[in-house]
């Protein structure tokens, strides 16, 4: 059997677990990114726990919120692929979705590292607008494509591929 073919029946089968294991690794593959081109950092400066917070927050928070949430903009909106279709999801997505996530994967991030309320709020106030900006500068694309010309079963994958750049910048802006 192809690797298409074993990973098609996964996700007949195990569609949130797919989703989760994927998403996982894929945040892993960005906060390593980040941690070693971007912020140069050595074998001995890694962050191991770091990586394992974000392949944690991938597997158990990302990959199964935006997998129930494409679902629910595919009831909500259904299965055509057209523009209007296209930008009512993306629309959604990115005035919705996006701006209560990112507090929800912000707060998520901070209270792993057992943050204090008025931590918190500071993270906030020094990353959540930045993050929110450079979100809309990159997704509303990335998210016509998806929901224009991906089948809904590959969206989570197609996603979470160009968000590997993404994760490297939220790992690298959420942690300096």
């Amino acid at each position: 059997m192809s690797f298409g073919k074993m990973y098609q029946r996964l996700l007949q089968n195990h569609f949130y677990l797919v989703q989760c294991i994927q998403t996982a690794s894929l945040m892993t593959t960005g906060d390593c990114l980040a941690q070693l081109a971007i912020e140069k950092r050595t074998f001995k400066q890694y962050d191991f726990r770091r990586t394992a917070e974000f392949a944690f927050l991938g597997g158990v928070l990302v990959g199964p919120a935006v997998s129930a949430w494409y679902i629910l903009l595919q009831r909500q909106f259904g299965h055509e692929r057209n523009l209007r279709t296209t930008l009512c999801k993306m629309c959604c997505d990115q005035l919705l979705f996006a701006p209560m996530f990112l507090v929800v994967f912000i707060t998520s991030l901070e209270l792993i590292h057992d943050s204090k309320p008025g931590h918190i709020k500071q993270a906030f106030k020094n990353t959540y607008m930045d993050i929110l900006l450079t979100n809309w500068k990159v997704w509303p694309a990335v998210q016509m494509v998806n929901f224009y010309v991906i089948p809904l079963q590959y969206q989570v994958l197609f996603v979470q591929a160009v968000a590997v750049f993404w994760n490297t910048y939220l790992s690298w802006k959420t942690q300096n």
